[in-house]
């Protein structure tokens, strides 16, 4: 296979992954998914093995298209299949969501991430990118803390000159820790609202 029909066979399953995520996200935004934790929960929750499979499919599409605020997504995972498998499904679908965004930015450059990210995030964080060593490091930290956006930071992470494999490593060992904590915080935050609200 060329060069050109290797570019094209890509631009084609980039397009066709894009086309799959819209629709995807057009399906789930009808039934209310985005915006009501039960329709999800009865989405989910109805089967052992493709409720998990969508929730992953929701998770990625909320990395990918951020339609819902990402710490919802965390909470509901752990509150509708436990704090031990809501882990592991929050943790799949994100990771998964996060390698896709960065090979989205890196194949479709600056316009693409101009359009995710709004200007004022990019502002933000632009300076980082003056020193890839130090963009490493302060990206390894915004993704091992749930202190940043971390959506736009991998999309602007493929601008960079990091590897695929770096950025992955990062993504794979950094996530497990920004998951619970949000996870942790959230939860204890809607169990003291709950009780203030009940007493």
């Amino acid at each position: 296979m060329s060069v050109v029909q290797s570019r094209r066979l890509l631009n084609l399953i980039s397009l066709i992954g894009i086309a799959t995520t819209i629709s995807l996200t057009i399906y789930f935004y009808h039934l209310g998914v985005f915006n009501d934790i039960n329709s999800l929960q009865q989405l989910v929750g109805s089967s052992t093995i493709a409720g998990p499979l969508i929730f992953i499919a929701i998770q990625i599409i909320q990395v990918v298209i951020p339609i819902i605020p990402g710490g919802v997504s965390l909470a509901a995972g752990v509150l509708i299949f436990g704090p031990y498998w809501g882990f592991v499904y929050n943790y799949v679908g994100i990771v998964i969501g996060s390698l896709i965004l960065f090979l989205m930015g890196r194949h479709y450059g600056k316009p693409l991430i101009m359009h995710l990210v709004s200007d004022k995030v990019y502002q933000k964080y632009n300076h980082w990118l003056d020193d890839q060593s130090r963009f490493e490091k302060m990206f390894t930290l915004a993704i091992f803390l749930p202190i940043a956006p971390d959506d736009a930071l991998c999309l602007m992470a493929s601008l960079t000159n990091m590897s695929f494999k770096k950025y992955s490593a990062i993504i794979f060992l950094a996530k497990p820790a920004s998951i619970f904590l949000y996870s942790w915080a959230l939860l204890q935050g809607g169990s003291l609202l709950s009780h203030l609200f009940v007493h």
